[in-house]
């Protein structure tokens, strides 16, 4: 792939655009963050006007934990995909995975994951991307009268468009993973807006939010898709068990043990397994891991 050409050098812009684009786009930046996104936008070809790259800015009122996130969009990956002259979409639409059973008020169409295709040098290259690692689900707070303060109330909300245009923003997802898969030398390391929705709705700092939207590219390159390899039971293989299955299988068959020995040899035997989960769902990570203390306790009890 030719090296990238800069399209839109910020030099070139009028100072009315220059204030134009810190009052819009950049309108959260300081002037030291102001002008590393502009040399960013510079250095990727990428127009802010076009919504090709953008910047987040998190902890905006505490100077300690400040930190900006520079974003790309689905047109600026393609805008500098382009540019090899070997780029060429999929005519088709995304294919999508839908299951009844996971239909609800955060999830509204059922939707398990989102495959997309590309084409460089006419050679085909495909992106998937699943519901549960990148939907921006959350707690939903409210006020609490009796504690005098706000709380979580026990349920789950979708945030932004996710619940409005799931398709469409999973669909992103999928091609931008893609595009990086096709491209790597000149797309490593940018990120769609919405593949970073999850984890930013996580209160995670920049860098940990592109370590989590990391590990699913360090899934593909291995071959590990959309599943985790675990021993169940001392005598049964190994199996690939989907992502989105993956923690209630392991509650079920922690539920099922009979004596605290059972339970030490599986978090022995599937402490990867285990560790890959947390890197790549540490909420539901630590769900499982009190399930998995509580069955510890009731069996303990019971030998005792």
């Amino acid at each position: 792939m030719n090296a990238v050409v800069p399209l839109h050098n910020p030099t070139t812009y009028t100072g009315q655009q220059m204030a134009l684009i810190r009052r819009t786009v950049a309108a959260d930046c300081n002037p030291a963050e102001f002008d590393l996104f502009m040399a960013a936008a510079m250095r990727a070809g990428l127009d802010p006007f076009r919504k090709q790259i953008g910047a987040l800015v998190f902890n905006k009122d505490k100077p300690d934990k400040r930190r900006m996130a520079i974003v790309t969009y689905i047109d600026g990956l393609r805008a500098i995909a382009d540019r090899s002259g070997v780029y060429r979409p999929d005519e088709d639409e995304p294919q999508y995975t839908f299951d009844p059973e996971v239909k609800s008020e955060t999830n509204p169409l059922g939707l398990v994951k989102a495959v997309v295709r590309i084409f460089k040098n006419d050679r085909p290259v495909t992106g998937v991307a699943y519901w549960d690692e990148f939907a921006p689900v959350t707690d939903e707070w409210a006020y609490d009268q009796a504690q005098g303060k706000r709380a979580p109330t026990g349920k789950q909300k979708i945030d932004g468009q996710w619940g409005k245009m799931g398709r469409i923003m999973l669909a992103k997802c999928a091609e931008a993973q893609a595009l990086r898969k096709a491209f790597p030398e000149d797309l490593s390391g940018l990120y769609e807006r919405s593949e970073l929705d999850q984890a930013s709705a996580s209160d995670l700092t920049p860098s940990e939010i592109i370590e989590a939207t990391a590990v699913e590219d360090r899934m593909t390159r291995i071959g590990a898709g959309g599943g985790i390899m675990i021993q169940l039971f001392p005598n049964s293989p190994l199996e690939s068990i989907p992502f989105g299955q993956f923690a209630d299988r392991v509650v079920e068959t922690v539920d099922n043990f009979s004596s605290p020995e059972q339970l030490r040899w599986f978090e022995s035997a599937n402490r990867h397994p285990l560790q890959e989960f947390w890197a790549r769902s540490p909420g539901d990570a630590l769900e499982v891991k009190k399930r998995i203390e509580a069955a510890r306790a009731k069996l303990e009890a019971a030998g005792q």
